[in-house]
């Protein structure tokens, strides 16, 4: 384990950060790049340790179409299976020569029922099949029911689309030099009252053990009443600053993370919505400067705020 041995007098740790002190049982990072806390549950079964509601509104859009399509699926084949093993001839209207073709024709009475579509084709005989055929219409609509509910939540959801820089740089800054990170709206949203903090979590020795400690970075700005172009967050390393006379080396060299939390007004819910991310020392880049990612358009009637270049920078001399 890489820790600093000395840290700045003048910095004023945090206490009750909601992470541990002791840097003997971590491992890792304290928070993921998307923003998640870097925590595998333990000691649980894997159903109760996870929300399978929350899962299906977080996960990407296409891993949830592929779960959707994927039931679908499954569910009439294994109501085709059973239809096929109860035998076809209780589905009045099949009419088929080989196997595969019973089986096929079951199947799609199965998506007929599951559906509640009924085109009347085909039809349950008998009381089995009738009853499988009333449990598959029941089961049919709850899972719809499901499916529409998970929808709507994935649509109506309050999301902060803001993306941040990949990379955090040690700049310029006046005379001196400065933490900086960028971040940026990139869709056709309105938020306002944007509201940022940022923490340092770093490993120290103190008593001769590494210890984890948090640190407030103060900003430049930390509020922003519109948040409609880039924002940069600065933090001037001056003498209050637990990265004074931070080297290069001791940004390669030290376990440390940069934590970011970021708040924002969405005035289309009318709810306050949040972020985080955060940068490993690793993730710092040292001596570098963004590159301006905002423009005026051709004829000087738009403002043009390229995404693309969100995580541009230039190297420059400290």
């Amino acid at each position: 384990m890489r820790f600093l041995k000395k840290i700045n007098s003048k910095a004023k740790a945090e206490v009750n950060t909601g992470f541990g002190t002791n840097a003997s049982n971590y491992g890792g990072r304290f928070i993921t790049k998307s923003g998640n806390a870097n925590v595998k549950r333990t000691g649980i079964g894997l159903i109760e340790s996870i929300s399978w509601y929350h899962t299906m509104l977080n996960i990407p859009r296409w891993k949830f179409m592929v779960i959707i399509v994927l039931f679908y699926f499954l569910v009439n084949f294994l109501f085709a299976s059973i239809y096929f093993g109860i035998g076809v001839e209780h589905l009045n209207g099949v009419v088929a020569s080989t196997a595969l073709d019973s089986f096929g024709q079951s199947f799609f009475f199965s998506v007929q029922t599951f559906t509640t579509v009924g085109y009347g084709h085909v039809s349950p005989s008998g009381f089995l099949t009738s009853f499988v055929a009333a449990v598959e219409a029941l089961f049919g609509l709850l899972s719809f029911a499901i499916a529409t509910g998970l929808f709507y939540g994935r649509f109506s959801k309050p999301k902060a689309f803001i993306r941040f820089s990949e990379n955090a740089l040690i700049a310029p800054y006046g005379n001196s030099t400065a933490l900086m990170l960028r971040m940026t709206p990139f869709k056709n949203t309105n938020l306002t009252d944007a509201e940022a903090k940022i923490t340092l979590g770093m490993v120290v020795e103190e008593e001769g053990k590494p210890v984890n400690k948090f640190y407030t970075l103060d900003l430049e700005f930390a509020k922003v009443n519109a948040l409609t172009l880039s924002w940069t967050l600065v933090h001037p390393i001056t003498e209050n600053s637990p990265l004074y006379k931070f080297t290069k080396e001791d940004f390669e060299s030290v376990d440390g993370e940069i934590l970011v939390y970021l708040k924002v007004f969405d005035d289309m819910f009318s709810t306050t919505v949040a972020r985080r991310t955060s940068y490993s020392f690793s993730e710092i880049v040292y001596g570098a400067k963004f590159i301006p990612m905002f423009s005026r358009s051709n004829n000087d009637s738009k403002t043009l705020l390229h995404i693309d270049k969100l995580n541009l920078f230039e190297k420059v001399q400290l």
